[in-house]
């Protein structure tokens, strides 16, 4: 009787791992056009990036690759960053240590971040309440938020305890990244 009264277990989530994003991508499961990033073992659909967003990625990468040379910083786009076995994002723009091998043999970790930016438009609450919570666990130094429809940069640096102790929000002025202060981007000029 007491086999009746037992209950099966409640539904549990399941966690995809790295290795098993990319094994689903190899059997042509997560195909074009579909962006995805892992986060928290979770398979996210990123938005389509619409041409403000494209332009200023663009004109970020531009300004970052004409500034640093090739054995100072690699400037990355919209290319994966492992943080760990359930976490894959790709931010739109890093500024990485130089690697002998181009980053060929692995993603870049959060160890060979200089900067990391996020472009935002419709995905300023998504970068804000996930994505800069997983950069600071996983101790990115610097992430820049371009926030597109309220006009400003958001920097964040110190990571601590999961977040940030340093923040600021520009909406015009210069700015340089705490790692390579020898480049300033001029925020007026970029949003424009």
């Amino acid at each position: 009787m007491s086999g009746i009264l037992e209950r099966p277990p409640a539904p549990a989530r399941r966690r995809l791992d790295v290795e098993a994003l990319y094994r689903m991508a190899e059997a042509g499961i997560l195909t074009d056009p579909h962006r995805v990033e892992l986060i928290d073992g979770e398979i996210i659909d990123m938005a389509a990036i619409g041409s403000p967003h494209a332009a200023i990625t663009n004109r970020l990468a531009r300004h970052f690759s004409r500034a640093l040379p090739d054995d100072v910083a690699l400037v990355s786009v919209q290319s994966p960053l492992r943080l760990g076995a359930y976490d894959e994002p790709e931010p739109d723009l890093m500024v990485l240590r130089p690697r002998a091998d181009g980053f060929r043999a692995s993603h870049p970790g959060a160890d060979d971040v200089l900067l990391l930016v996020e472009v935002a438009d419709s995905s300023l609450a998504y970068d804000r309440g996930v994505k800069l919570p997983l950069y600071a666990r996983f101790g990115v130094p610097e992430v820049w938020i371009v926030d597109l429809v309220g006009g400003a940069v958001e920097v964040f640096g110190e990571a601590k305890h999961g977040g940030y102790a340093a923040q600021k929000r520009l909406t015009g002025g210069l700015l340089t990244p705490a790692r390579r202060p020898g480049v300033v981007v001029d925020i007026s000029a970029l949003l424009a």
